[in-house]
């Protein structure tokens, strides 16, 4: 039996109503019906170290794997609603891969051709996966946003110069974060009922982030919203002090972190920033894998490391709610690679009893 089935098993369907349609049936409708409903894991050892409840979506559940299937479909319906894109049409993103892969995933089931921009930069595995899911890969030089050449804005041209073409625009496209507002948060509440008292997320595009804490903070204004930050990032010095500053240092962990406010974070309801070392993230995606059996990437290691962070901060009794963005399949021949690690000073955090799983 697989882990996510495994899971599901453990635990009944929450019912969900969203004006969207995602379905609360039992049988799911195909590979987009298997977004959404993931189930809620608790993180055993560090919700007993901390007297806290530490629980985690397990979004490696969804059909496409990660987190970012949810703003994939829902990127898709908005260009669908409002008559961006035709039958056979061709959908372009610029991803640093999960969205990407999300969008390939819902391509091949809706229909669609895919092609997506990527940053140099990032793991073979997604690469590889983009293309067995069918989409065209171009991966362009790591350049900043306000370089005309960064691979967001290649991608705005090239679907501009097509016909019957849409650029999703994940970063900007507020369809992002709404796809959190009408599906994680919702199952957030429900799952935890009513009782979960903050929630952290680390943050690429910002949408799940501001679409959970815009839902939770409606339903209870009192639930706290932490943003956590890997290295290398601005957004923890734009909440603490409103200053587009960098963090020292350029993180291992993919897909998060900003050079900007992106539109979908805009008024997120953010009540603290906390930045989270690699040493803080690596350690922890380690300890999540030997402790707890989940096979994580360092995106979701940052995540509970903040949570962590939050339950201490905050003191036991409370309950902390975040992600499991992936698996750490996705990002095996960097994150689990001896080399690697201590090429970038990483290895002397993960603890020898936990080194078996290098390469």
């Amino acid at each position: 039996m697989s882990l996510c089935r495994a899971l599901r098993v453990l635990r009944a369907p929450v019912p969900l109503v969203s004006k969207r349609g995602l379905s609360h049936d039992p049988i799911r409708q195909g590979l987009v019906g298997m977004v959404g409903r993931t189930p809620l894991v608790k993180i055993q050892k560090l919700s007993e170290e901390t007297g806290c409840e530490i629980l985690a979506k397990a979004e490696f559940c969804n059909g496409g794997g990660s987190v970012k299937d949810r703003a994939a479909l829902f990127l898709i319906r908005d260009a669908q609603r409002r008559g961006l894109i035709r039958p056979g049409g061709t959908v372009v993103e610029g991803t640093a891969g999960n969205t990407g892969i999300g969008l390939a995933h819902m391509c091949l089931a809706l229909g669609y051709r895919c092609v997506i921009y990527m940053p140099n930069n990032q793991s073979q595995e997604k690469i590889d996966v983009l293309k067995t899911l069918g989409a065209e890969v171009r991966t362009v030089p790591v350049v900043a946003w306000t370089d005309e050449a960064n691979y967001n804005h290649q991608a705005r041209r090239f679907a501009e110069s097509l016909d019957n073409a849409v650029w999703t625009n994940q970063f900007d496209n507020t369809a992002n974060r709404q796809a959190h507002i009408e599906t994680t948060g919702p199952e957030i509440w429900e799952e935890t009922k009513g009782k979960v008292n903050a929630v952290v997320f680390g943050t690429g595009t910002g949408g799940t982030l501001a679409g959970v804490g815009t839902y939770l903070k409606e339903k209870n204004p009192k639930v706290q919203v932490f943003l956590a930050d890997p290295e290398g990032s601005v957004l923890y010095h734009w909440f603490k002090n409103g200053k587009l500053e960098r963090t020292e240092g350029s993180s291992i962990a993919e897909g998060i972190g900003q050079g900007r406010v992106t539109k979908n974070l805009e008024g997120a309801p953010v009540d603290d920033a906390l930045a989270i070392r690699d040493t803080e993230a690596v350690a922890m995606t380690f300890r999540l894998l030997h402790e707890e059996g989940l096979f994580v990437g360092a995106s979701t290691g940052l995540n509970v490391a903040a949570a962590e962070k939050v339950a201490r901060i905050m003191g036991p009794g409370h309950v902390i709610a975040t992600c499991l963005c992936d698996t750490g399949q996705r990002y095996h021949a960097k994150l689990f690679s001896r080399k690697v690690l201590e090429e970038r000073g990483l290895l002397d955090s993960i603890p020898e009893n936990h080194r078996k799983s290098l390469h």
